[in-house]
C-alpha cells in the first residue's frame, strides 16, 4: 500500500515537472499531473528503457535515472497530446 502511495506522489511530481517544461501547467490539475507522470513513465518503459537500459518508476525503481527516464516519457506524452490538440508541439 505504501509503495502505491509513493508511486502516485512521484508520478504526480514528474507529471507536474513535465507540464512546466511543456508550458501546460496552467491547464492541468493534480489528477492530470499524476496521470501524465504515470502514463509517461509507461511510455518511457515501453520505448526508452530497452534502449537505454534504465528502468522507470513503473518498474518499482526510484532512482534518479528512473525518475529522469519517466520525466522524458511524460514530456513525450505531453508533446504528443499538444500535437494532436493544436497541430504543433509547444
Amino acid at each position: 500500500m505504501m509503495n502505491l502511495i509513493v508511486w502516485l506522489v512521484v508520478g504526480g511530481i514528474i507529471g507536474w515537472l513535465a507540464s512546466i517544461v511543456m508550458k501546460t501547467d496552467g491547464q492541468q490539475g493534480i489528477l492530470l499531473n499524476v496521470v501524465v507522470g504515470v502514463v509517461g513513465a509507461a511510455i518511457a518503459g515501453w520505448l526508452l528503457s530497452p534502449i537505454m537500459g534504465v528502468p522507470t518508476i513503473n518498474q518499482n525503481a526510484f532512482s534518479i535515472g528512473a525518475m529522469l527516464m519517466s520525466l522524458i516519457g511524460a514530456i513525450v506524452l505531453l508533446a504528443i497530446v499538444n500535437t494532436l490538440r493544436r497541430g504543433k508541439p509547444r
